[in-house]
């Protein structure tokens, strides 16, 4: 299919449909939810953008398979992040359904739904310690114009009914899905791994054709990239399977895109290493230095979110190498410089 976010209910192998929903402004333009087919029901993995439209889309797609939104007798969702865990919430208020979550989210779901926490506010310290003082004050404006209003509505947000570890997770009518621990585009994202179908519900762990953001969590993380590339080397020594992500089309291999994903990394620890031999010290200079997207646009060139994003992967990638003791940090007033 050339456009993986056209509406619908598509079969992806027997008893699992895949059903994108729209996201607002936003450049993924789509998210995928899974539905499986169990013997009580449908079991949902992720659940989309707590939107109205995104609801009427999960609604039609449903419909397409003989189900309805009553139907669902359970989400997994594979990490906190808004769009795939908003609309679970408000879906279980109408109709009951049962919210699982990783347990690693359990710290960042506590800290978003407090009154008065911005969702941005420790990105907002972190910016200014990797020396985007300027940005940050820019972003800050435009939280203060209302342009995050949606993001200090505490009423998308709600504990999910049980905690997910890792394991066996047995589904009525035989299948049998893994839970996996994925740390790194969040602290306690997981993926579902059935074994016998060959099949991994990765959620953004393991992305077709971009990487997930690193390094951009409302809590204090150590580590972020560091902690994601484990993470794909365990996936990488699971079996192979068919990847089902959360944003872009199914592709055929899990292990061809980790390798892949571990090659990108890999080029951009060296890109970084550049950067500072070039003379640049904290990551607001060292990401001015490096392009970025597909297109490999320069810094300058992207909304301040999208730089916000760049500048704090920049300083997971400068944190993982000081980890490794291939580069070193100083404190100069509250501005992180390496060498």
């Amino acid at each position: 299919m050339d456009d993986w976010t056209a509406p619908g209910a598509y079969d992806v192998a027997p008893g699992v449909f895949r059903i994108p929903l729209p996201l607002p402004n936003d450049g993924l333009r789509a998210v995928n939810v899974y539905v499986v087919e169990t013997d009580d029901g449908l079991v949902l993995v992720d659940a989309g953008w707590a939107l109205q439209e995104s609801r009427h889309l999960l609604s039609d797609g449903l419909k397409e398979i003989g189900g309805h939104l009553g139907d669902i007798r359970r989400f997994l969702v594979t990490h906190v992040h808004r769009d795939h865990y908003t609309q679970a919430v408000a879906i279980r208020r109408d109709f009951g359904s049962q919210v699982s979550l990783g347990t690693g989210e359990r710290a960042t779901l506590e800290l978003v739904q407090q009154p008065g926490t911005g969702a941005l506010t420790h990105q907002m310290t972190v910016l200014r310690r990797n020396g985007a003082a300027q940005l940050a004050a820019t972003i800050e404006e435009f939280a203060r114009a209302g342009v995050d209003a949606a993001d200090d509505d505490r009423s998308d947000w709600d504990d999910p009914d049980d905690w997910l570890t890792p394991g066996p997770l047995p589904l009525a009518g035989g299948r049998l899905l893994d839970v996996v621990e994925t740390p790194g585009h969040t602290t306690g994202h997981v993926v579902f791994h059935d074994l016998e179908a060959s099949l991994l519900f990765a959620g953004d762990h393991v992305l077709p054709t971009i990487t997930p953001s690193i390094g951009f969590e409302p809590i204090e993380t150590k580590d972020p990239l560091g902690a994601f590339l484990r993470s794909l080397s365990l996936v990488r020594s699971r079996p192979d399977a068919l990847l089902l992500p959360a944003h872009g089309p199914v592709a055929p291999s899990v292990h061809a895109r980790v390798d892949e994903l571990i090659a990108h990394h890999g080029t951009r620890l060296d890109q970084v290493l550049a950067a500072m031999a070039g003379g640049a010290t904290t990551a607001a200079e060292i990401a001015g230095i490096l392009t970025w997207t597909r297109r490999e646009r320069k810094l300058a060139d992207l909304d301040p979110f999208n730089s916000m994003l760049a500048i704090s992967e920049t300083g997971a990638h400068l944190e993982l190498l000081v980890a490794q003791g291939r580069a070193s940090v100083t404190d100069d007033d509250g501005v992180l410089r390496y060498s």
